[in-house]
């Protein structure tokens, strides 16, 4: 079996599943309840908001100073959420995304035929 880059998908997911039990054994240590599946995902939503802002900073219409540095900040920070998230419902990304890729290019390769006949 091939050695598994750092960078890799799974790997990438556990570590954010590593880093996410660090955030609730912090929680716990401070007193605080660790957040659960669904607070993560609202904390996601949130950093969608962000994201957003970032992205009309880059298109001109709102003024961010170091756009490009919290731009690349706050991507890893959405899919850190999506990699959690994966992880605590028991997702396989990898396979799902073979999957949802394979089932779009079927779907835009039909589109295409119909447009041509």
């Amino acid at each position: 079996m091939p050695r598994k880059s750092p960078h890799d998908l799974r790997t990438l997911q556990a570590r954010s599943a590593d880093l996410g039990r660090e955030f609730a054994a912090t929680a716990r240590r401070t007193g605080r309840k660790p957040w659960t599946r669904e607070e993560i995902a609202q904390g996601f939503v949130v950093d969608v908001g962000d994201l957003m802002r970032l992205v009309m900073a880059k298109a001109g219409r709102r003024e961010v100073k170091d756009v490009d540095r919290k731009l690349g900040h706050e991507l890893a920070d959405c899919l850190w959420s999506i990699l959690v998230l994966a992880d605590a419902y028991g997702v396989d990304l990898e396979k799902e995304f073979d999957r949802m890729v394979a089932e779009v290019g079927r779907k835009l390769a039909r589109s295409r035929f119909k447009r041509r006949g």
